[in-house]
C-alpha cells in the first residue's frame, strides 16, 4: 500500500506545494486508487497535478466525516470530471463512500453551514454514492471503518454545534466520523480523518475488524487542539500500551500533542507532499 498526502495544514520543507486547514491523502492498494477526503478549497486538485497524480483515475473517494476542511474540495473534484467530460478525456466515475450522516447540514457558533453543501442527490450526478454505517472492505487489504464504537470516557468530547436531520434538529456528536484502515506485512496502517470520534476508539476498531493487533502507523488528525490533560494522558497510556511503531499526526493535532505523543512513539512529520510505502 502506498500513500501520498495532497492537502494538511502544512507541507513538508522545500516542497512547493499549497497547504490549508484541510486533509486528503490519495491512496493505492494493488491496483485500486483511493482518495481520502478532499480538503477545503479545492487545492487537492493543483497539488495532485504537480505530484503526477490523476485524480481522473480514482475508483473510490472516501469522507472521513462531513465537516468543510473534509468535503468543500468536492467542487473541484465535480469540476474535475465535468471538463473531462465536455473535452472528450478518459475518466473513472467514482463511487462516493460515506457514513449516512456525511452529508447532512450543520451548523455551529453562527455558521450557517460546516457540512458538506453537496447533497447526495448532487454527489449522485456526478458518480455512484455508498452510505454505510457497517464497516466496508474496498480491497483484500483496505477497510471503510464504519461507524466507530466510542470505547473510552476519557475521549468524549462535547457536540460540534447541530445537525439537521430527516427526524429534526439535533446536537451533533459527528457521529459520521470515521477512518481507513490496511492491513501491511509490518502491521496495520491506520488512515483517519479528525478523529472526533476518538483516535484510540478508531485504533482499536481496526484491529478489531482486521483481527490484528500489531500497528505499523496511524495518520492523520487526532483532534488534539487544546486538548484536557486527562484526554491526552489517557491517549498516552493507550498507544504506550499497543506500541505503534510509527505516528505521523497532523491537520487537527497541536504541537503540544505532538510532543507529548513523542515521548512514547515514533512521532514522524507529516504535511502535503508526503509520501509513504508499507510492504
Amino acid at each position: 500500500m502506498r500513500l501520498t498526502v495532497l492537502v494538511d495544514n502544512a507541507t513538508l520543507t522545500d516542497r512547493y506545494f499549497l497547504a490549508e486547514p484541510g486533509l486528503s491523502i490519495y491512496l493505492e492498494d494493488g491496483g485500486t486508487r483511493v482518495l481520502f477526503d478532499a480538503g477545503y478549497s479545492g487545492i487537492l486538485v493543483k497539488n495532485a497535478r504537480k505530484m503526477g497524480i490523476d485524480l481522473l483515475r480514482v475508483e473510490e473517494i472516501v469522507i472521513s466525516h462531513g465537516h468543510l476542511d473534509h468535503t468543500w474540495g468536492l467542487d473541484a473534484l465535480v469540476r474535475l470530471h465535468t471538463e473531462a467530460i465536455l473535452e472528450g478525456r478518459e475518466r473513472i466515475e467514482p463511487t462516493f463512500i460515506a457514513h449516512p450522516d456525511a452529508f447532512l447540514t450543520r451548523s455551529c457558533d453562527g455558521v450557517g453551514e460546516i457540512g458538506c453543501h453537496l447533497s447526495v442527490e448532487e454527489l449522485f450526478r456526478h458518480g455512484k454514492v455508498l452510505l454505510t454505517a457497517a464497516p466496508l472492505w474496498l480491497t483484500e487489504n483496505l477497510v471503510f471503518l464504519g461507524e466507530i464504537e466510542r470505547r473510552f470516557e476519557f475521549e468524549r468530547a462535547p457536540s460540534c454545534g447541530y445537525i439537521y436531520t430527516p427526524d429534526g434538529i439535533r446536537d451533533d456528536t459527528v457521529a459520521d466520523d470515521t477512518a481507513l484502515a490496511c492491513k501491511t506485512a509490518e502491521g496495520l496502517v491506520v488512515i483517519t480523518g479528525c478523529s472526533h470520534s476518538g483516535i484510540c476508539s478508531i485504533v482499536e476498531q481496526a484491529r478489531e475488524i482486521c483481527d490484528e493487533d500489531r500497528v505499523a502507523d496511524v495518520i492523520g488528525g487526532f483532534h488534539l487542539l487544546d486538548a484536557p490533560p486527562e484526554q491526552v494522558q489517557g491517549i498516552l497510556d493507550y498507544f504506550a500500551e499497543v506500541q505503534p511503531a510509527v505516528l505521523h499526526p497532523c491537520h487537527c493535532t497541536d504541537l503540544a500533542a505532538k510532543v507529548a505523543l513523542s515521548k512514547i512513539a515514533d512521532v514522524r512529520e507529516a504535511g502535503v507532499g508526503l509520501h509513504l510505502e508499507y510492504g
